[in-house]
C-alpha cells in the first residue's frame, strides 16, 4: 500500500476533525506521529508546529523513518496580492525562501541556494497537474517562505514586488528542500487565512475555517497520487 506523508505545521486540528482518531499515535523524537489506514493508501502525519526548523525536521522523519513516497503540505497562508482573497485556495508551483541570504558572499540574488538555478524552488509538475485536474478552481501561485508572520498590506505588498510571489507562509521552502535531497515529490495546497490587508487579528478569526476548505481540497487530491 503506498505511504502518503502529510507535513502539518499549526492545522492539526482540521486533521483530527476530518479523519477522526488515528490507527496509531506514536511520539517520536519530539514530534506527534498520526497514522491514519485510508482505502487506498496509508497516511503518516506529523505536527511540527510552525516554522522552517521544525518543519525539516519533520519532513526528513517522514522520509527517513516511515518510507512514504511522497509529501503533502497543506494549510494557511496569507494573501500578498489583490487576487488572493480570503478563503481563495492554490497550488503551488515554486517556493523561494525569501529570508535565506548568502548574497554577500556568492553573489547571487537573496533567496538562491547554490545548486538551483534560480531562487524560484519547483515543486512536482505531476503532482500539481493531476492536483488541478481534480480541483481545476485551484490557482497556481509562487509562495514566498520565511521565518516571519507577515502583517499588513505594506509588507505584504513589498514581498510580493520583491519576489514575485502570490502568498506567504513559514514552512514551506524547508519541506520542498528536504524532500528534493531525498528525491521525494512534494504538493503544496494552501488556503488564505489572512488577505492582503489582514494580519494576525484577520488569521486568528479565520484559521480554522479556511484549514478546513484546505483540507478538504487536498483530501479530495490524496487519493488520487
Amino acid at each position: 500500500m503506498k505511504k502518503i506523508g502529510m507535513l502539518v505545521a499549526v492545522e492539526i486540528g482540521s486533521v483530527l476533525s476530518k479523519y477522526g482518531k488515528a490507527a496509531e499515535e506514536i511520539d517520536k523524537f519530539g514530534f506527534k506521529v498520526y497514522k491514519y489506514i485510508m482505502p487506498q493508501y496509508e497516511l503518516y502525519v506529523v505536527h511540527s508546529g510552525a516554522g522552517e526548523i521544525a518543519a525539516a525536521a519533520g519532513t526528513q522523519l517522514l522520509i527517513s523513518v516511515y518510507g512514504v513516497e511522497a509529501v503533502v503540505n497543506f494549510g494557511v497562508v496569507g494573501g500578498l496580492t489583490e487576487d488572493m482573497k480570503l478563503a481563495k485556495t492554490a497550488v503551488v508551483e515554486q517556493v523561494v525562501h525569501y529570508d535565506f541570504d548568502v548574497s554577500a558572499i556568492d553573489h547571487v540574488e537573496v533567496g538562491r541556494y547554490t545548486g538551483y538555478p534560480s531562487r524560484n524552488i519547483p515543486l512536482n509538475a505531476r503532482m500539481i497537474e493531476m492536483a488541478c485536474n481534480i480541483a481545476p478552481d485551484l490557482k497556481r501561485v509562487v509562495c514566498a517562505s520565511g521565518d516571519k508572520f507577515v502583517d499588513g498590506r505594506e509588507k505584504k505588498q513589498q514581498l510580493a514586488q520583491a519576489f514575485g510571489a502570490d502568498i506567504c507562509e513559514m514552512e514551506l521552502a524547508a519541506i520542498v528542500l528536504t524532500c528534493d535531497r531525498s528525491g521525494i515529490p512534494c504538493l503544496a495546497i494552501k488556503t488564505v487565512s489572512d488577505a492582503i490587508d489582514g494580519g494576525a487579528e484577520e488569521f486568528s478569526k479565520t484559521v480554522n475555517e479556511a484549514a478546513d476548505i484546505c483540507l478538504r481540497v487536498t483530501d479530495k487530491i490524496l487519493a488520487d497520487l
